[in-house]
């Protein structure tokens, strides 16, 4: 399988995480892209019409994207833990997390553009308060539920585990963690997994 990357991307990063979870990392050949938005891939257009990351072509020449789509599509391909659980409490749960997750990715990347792309006189000031808002919320909604987490390991947690980690990497100066002990005591935990540790955007993989 050949996955388009870019090493910055949190969202690639939840992606190789749930590969090394699985055990399906040897399988990936990594494409990697450097683009942004104004200076696109004509190698991942042909494959992705929307010009985004991650991009995976199967074996058999399926393209899949986004995110979400090739961390359950990978889930498929092993008998192990399954990421994505079946279907009850436990698989709403880890889907509303990843929708959290995500939700704080979006954001956060959408303000890194805001911030540090676009030229300074174009700026929009209150949309960047209004995501960073979004992400404190959301911060805070997760800190209220960090005890329930243990040991999970799903899409959930993983993606929530990006989320922090790209805080920590675009942010750092924010201090996500203050306030917020519970679910910092949970991220210096799981991020210690080999599957956080190994993607830690400050590693190669």
């Amino acid at each position: 399988m050949k996955l388009h990357y870019s090493i910055a991307s949190p969202y690639v990063r939840k992606v190789m995480a749930v590969a090394i979870e699985t055990g399906l990392r040897a399988r990936l050949e990594l494409l990697e892209r450097k683009m942004s938005p104004v200076n696109p891939s004509a190698e991942l257009n042909r494959d992705n019409p929307l010009g985004k990351i991650p991009c995976l072509v199967t074996d058999d020449g399926l393209v899949l994207y986004d995110s979400r789509v090739i961390c359950e599509y990978l889930d498929g391909l092993h008998d192990g833990p399954k990421m994505f659980p079946a279907a009850g409490p436990a698989r709403w749960a880890a889907l509303r997390r990843q929708a959290e997750g995500d939700g704080i990715l979006d954001a956060g990347v959408g303000t890194r553009y805001e911030t540090f792309l676009r030229p300074e006189e174009r700026r929009w000031p209150e949309w960047v308060q209004g995501q960073k808002a979004k992400i404190a919320r959301a911060l805070d909604a997760l800190d209220g539920e960090a005890a329930s987490f243990g040991e999970t390991v799903d899409i959930g947690t993983i993606t929530i585990g990006c989320a922090l980690g790209y805080l920590d990497f675009r942010y750092a100066a924010d201090d996500w963690r203050r306030g917020r002990p519970k679910l910092a005591a949970w991220h210096d935990t799981f991020a210690k997994r080999p599957a956080m540790a190994e993607t830690a955007p400050a590693e190669i993989w």
